[in-house]
């Protein structure tokens, strides 16, 4: 008896779990929104080191960073490609109608 009982749940339990599990994965991939009050300085000129032995390796160009108070200069480095024919698109500071500079992060094309 109490099987015929398990049997009518079963699907809504498994709805349930499911649903807690998407929700779960939507709030990890929230981002932050950083906004400078300025623009920030040119890039620096960086010296592009061989690339690894590992294939697929692509260099990420280095970016000013806003920490709040000062622009940082985060050095370029070289990042694994998710396929061959991918292509990395560097992230970018925008400027806004309020005039701040808000930074919009890199991403694989392709």
């Amino acid at each position: 008896m109490w099987m015929h009982y398990l049997r009518g749940v079963r699907i809504p339990v498994i709805g349930a779990i499911a649903s807690v599990g998407m929700a779960a994965t939507a709030a990890a991939q929230y981002s932050t929104v950083i906004v400078a009050p300025s623009a920030p300085p040119p890039p620096r000129v960086e010296t592009v080191p061989p690339p690894p032995q590992t294939p697929q390796m692509t260099w990420r160009p280095g970016h000013w960073a806003w920490d709040g108070a000062n622009w940082a200069w985060e050095q370029g480095d070289y990042v694994q490609a998710p396929q061959a024919a991918a292509v990395w698109e560097p992230g970018h500071w925008v400027q806004q109608p309020s005039g701040g500079y808000v930074w919009v992060d890199g991403h694989w094309r392709g």
